[in-house]
């Protein structure tokens, strides 16, 4: 019910947004900063600015669905989008700050190290800048002062992938963490482990270096006799996961959570069993669709409360229908 209830909310979101765009505007412009673009006339509300920031690190496919996302809202909602990440949560928290100089008129974070953003997100309540939070952090985002998050439940999809697992018949997993610190991968991992049979081992690896991402993978199938099954965190370590497999001579299943072209193809190829699908698009395009609402009409939506876009699990089966999203950049 609750899962249904969110669709139907999103769904509504999306529908009153159409409905208030108006051919009296003007394209967005692409910039080098990442101001949003998309097709079509903008809505004829006034230009907004909007900050997204990340923690994401370099060559992480995942944020660049969920800025193709946050553009296509952008194009439409007539806001000038502006991007910027940082890894390290100290970078992140005073990229935030650079926003609030900006006096932007909206903000969207990630909480991947909740602690580390407390202070900034303050600043920006006192400036009068509304907050949204996207993919991590759920748990922190009202209490920090978030008018709602978007993104999938953590714990929740953890215990999916447990679920599946058991159902795969396996028994001896590693849940590879790449990014040390962050509450929503340990969540992940913590889910696995609350719902598989077998047993997990969390291995921790530098998700921005993938050689050596590959070899603690690979010495790890080579050291410990019987896994059976490698849980990756993000999409990016799953390719990686696949060829320390090969290199290992092992026979572990590599299943992951999240989604990008490269996932969908090995799972058509059955190198990868499944995965779990949280929707980074969606994550992007309803962050920037809510804050326009929010300036514009009032609206907040789900409540303040935690609107899901996940857990979804796809095999091979779904591969085939995927493509076609992948290939736009939207899945």
């Amino acid at each position: 019910m609750r899962t249904a209830r969110t669709a139907a909310a999103v769904i509504a979101v999306i529908a009153l947004a159409a409905g208030c765009s108006s051919s009296g505007g003007k394209d967005s412009e692409d910039k080098a900063s990442g101001s949003g673009s998309g097709s079509g006339k903008a809505a004829g509300t006034p230009r907004l600015k909007i900050a997204m920031v990340t923690h994401s690190g370099e060559g992480d496919t995942f944020w660049d669905i969920v800025q193709s996302g946050a553009k296509a809202a952008a194009g439409k909602d007539n806001v000038d989008f502006l991007y910027s990440n940082d890894k390290e949560a100290n970078g992140q928290a005073q990229l935030v700050q650079a926003a609030i100089d900006k006096k932007v008129d909206g903000i969207v974070v990630t909480l991947a190290k909740p602690e580390a953003m407390k202070d900034v997100l303050a600043k920006a309540e006192a400036a009068g800048i509304p907050v949204v939070t996207i993919n991590s952090g759920a748990e922190f985002s009202k209490q920090f002062g978030a008018l709602a998050h978007f993104g999938q439940d953590e714990s929740v999809a953890g215990e999916a992938i447990g679920d599946e697992l058991n159902k795969r018949g396996l028994k001896k997993a590693v849940c590879v963490i790449h990014e040390q610190g962050n509450v929503s991968l340990e969540q992940r991992c913590a889910g696995v482990k609350k719902t598989f049979d077998g047993s997990v081992e969390n291995l921790n690896v530098d998700g921005t270096n993938a050689p050596a991402s590959q070899s603690s993978i690979e010495a790890k199938l080579q050291a410990t006799k019987g896994i059976d099954a490698v849980i990756t965190l993000g999409a990016p370590v799953a390719a990686v996961a696949v060829k320390a497999k090969a290199d290992a001579g092992s026979k572990a299943e590599i299943d992951t959570f999240d989604l990008n072209a490269e996932v969908v193809k090995r799972l058509k190829a059955k190198e990868v069993g499944f995965a779990v699908d949280q929707q980074p698009y969606l994550q992007g395009y309803e962050a920037i669709d809510m804050l326009w609402l929010y300036k514009n009409n009032g609206d907040v939506l789900g409540g303040g409360k935690t609107v899901l876009t996940g857990p979804a699990i796809v095999t091979e089966k779904d591969a085939p229908q995927l493509e076609k999203y992948t290939a736009r950049g939207t899945r």
